[in-house]
């Protein structure tokens, strides 16, 4: 029963590039920092320790190796094999005595009863990590959306998680992934796209409370990517752009209307009230020179007037 927990791997089709290989092989639990070569050693010297003893033992009283005595061996080094274990340190060994919940034992040595006790898992207490995701998902406004997560959570009550669950792997993954899809549906794509936080913390929170009869603790939840409609993408382009345009277009206005109060004030000054278009009129010249880098040539206005005035007598003639 422990291996299987090893080796069983949650189907959880994805289509989105590499995802698929990235999820089945992040839910097959494989711990690759770490392994129990050292306990299947302890176990093995166990038995052949065990075998010679006895080997010895039947020899010294009978003066012969025959049949029985290998049939003798062997069942001294498996009963001593199975009744000395060492659970290393992040493990804990749940023990069954007669079919029935007895204890939770380890890190380190500890000894059960041949065929009476027997251990039926040994729980990893380390931080495990699930990636899982929700794929074309509705939001509360109708849009399908893909969302992929990080699940972070550790085994704190290993006789729960026994007892209480099958597969308490298998039913951490399916469980976060129906949370977020319950998450997802009561919020509109802007706020998941957004406040991340809050979808983090609703997930974690929905998830904290059915895994905590599992005697499951869950650290945390992180969305690591949120896939939009490739419409949706552009139709909310096009309104970021022109929300940005619309903020332009106002702050171009309010700092005109800055400009034009105090070119009011500069007038009152010159005691001309036209004075304040004349310097606006230069300020626009001014920045026309600045971007263009060209030349502007200034016509003293008193020539101006006289080119106008003679125009206006050759239109009346």
């Amino acid at each position: 029963m422990a291996n299987r927990f090893k080796r069983q791997a949650v189907e959880m089709p994805y289509d989105v590039g590499n995802k698929e290989t990235e999820i089945r092989a992040a839910t097959t639990y494989i711990p690759r920092k770490s392994s129990r070569n050292g306990a299947l050693g302890f176990s093995l010297t166990m038995f052949l320790l065990a075998a010679v003893i006895a080997g010895v033992l039947y020899y010294a009283a009978c003066s012969r190796i025959d049949l029985l005595a290998f049939v003798i061996m062997i069942l001294a080094g498996i009963a001593l094999s199975t009744s000395v274990h060492i659970a290393l340190s992040w493990e804990r060994a749940v023990v069954l005595r007669l079919g029935k919940f007895n204890r939770v034992a380890g890190p380190g040595l500890y000894f059960t009863i041949p065929v009476l006790e027997y251990s039926t898992i040994r729980i990893d207490q380390r931080i495990i990590t699930t990636p899982f995701y929700a794929e074309k998902t509705l939001t509360a406004d109708l849009v399908p959306i893909n969302i992929d997560a990080v699940l972070y959570w550790v085994v704190r009550d290993a006789e729960a998680a026994c007892v209480e669950v099958e597969d308490y792997y298998s039913a951490i993954s399916f469980l976060a992934q129906t949370a977020m899809r319950e998450a997802v549906g009561r919020s509109t794509v802007a706020e998941v796209a957004l406040r991340r936080d809050q979808l983090d913390t609703e997930i974690q929170e929905d998830i904290s409370r059915e895994a905590a009869n599992w005697g499951i603790d869950i650290i945390s939840v992180k969305v690591r990517d949120i896939v939009l409609p490739d419409e949706l993408q552009d139709v909310m382009s096009l309104e970021a752009q022109a929300d940005r345009e619309k903020n332009a277009r106002m702050t171009v206005a309010s700092a005109e209307t800055d400009v034009a109060e105090m070119l009011a004030e500069a007038a009152k000054v010159y005691g001309d009230p036209e004075a304040a278009m004349k310097l606006r009129t230069m300020l626009m010249q001014y920045d026309t020179v600045k971007k263009s880098k060209g030349t502007v040539v200034t016509v003293p206005s008193a020539m101006s007037d006289g080119f106008v005035e003679e125009a206006a007598k050759a239109s009346k003639a």
